[in-house]
């Protein structure tokens, strides 16, 4: 019964909060005033709601504005491709498939900015060569290598610095880096788990290491 209320005063939420700030009197008319502006904000932790649909819970805000009366928004991304609100590239409006694409890249840039503060303050918190190397790597590769994932997500735990490990990514095409995961410790290879994708998982796996036991079936 709740679940059907909250479902029905989704719509009116919506209305209420951008009819009043567009021209048009639907909304069909008023989503397509309103543009992406390019602008984004990482709150660091899910603190935020989004100022169209009232969804709680955001970790990052995408700004979008009126063409018309120059009123913005704080929206999660959800909003914009559902609503079919303007996404711009080069002058050129996106598809709906190019628009999803464009904010999850922009996403991921997010994610990739919130690993290079962790890591910034983990250099800063130990005099170690290994953390400087992997920050450096990091900034030019955008992932780490499994020795390097594992020494940084560790360290990460131990001074409890705040970090999401599923954000720092881990390259596996290389055979050497295969191998270094294929003869790392259960143990070392639990920690970088959460930073494994699924098809990282089932090859470490194939190389006999188990999952987590919070992982198993």
């Amino acid at each position: 019964m709740l679940k059907g209320k909250i479902m029905s005063t989704y719509p009116q939420r919506v209305r209420d909060n951008i009819l009043p700030l567009s021209v048009g009197s639907t909304l069909p008319e008023a989503f397509e005033e309103w543009t992406f502006t390019e602008h984004t904000e990482d709150h660091e932790q899910p603190i935020e709601t989004c100022q169209l649909c009232e969804q709680e819970s955001l970790r990052y805000h995408f700004e979008i504005r009126n063409s018309l009366t120059g009123n913005t928004l704080w929206v999660g991304s959800h909003c914009i491709l559902k609503f079919g609100l303007s996404v711009f590239e080069n002058g050129r409006r996106l598809s709906a498939s190019d628009a999803k694409k464009k904010l999850a890249r922009l996403t991921q840039q997010m994610h990739q900015q919130s690993c290079i503060k962790s890591l910034e303050t983990l250099a800063k918190a130990e005099n170690d060569e290994r953390l400087i190397g992997a920050l450096d790597y990091y900034r030019k590769n955008h992932y780490l290598t499994p020795k390097y994932a594992f020494i940084v997500l560790w360290r990460l735990q131990c001074h409890k610095i705040d970090h999401s490990p599923s954000f720092f990514k881990v390259n596996l095409k290389r055979d050497k880096y295969q191998q270094d995961l294929s003869a790392m410790k259960l143990s070392h290879v639990h920690t970088i788990w959460p930073a494994l994708s699924s098809t990282q998982r089932s090859m470490a796996i194939r190389f006999g290491h188990t999952p987590p036991s919070d992982e198993r079936i």
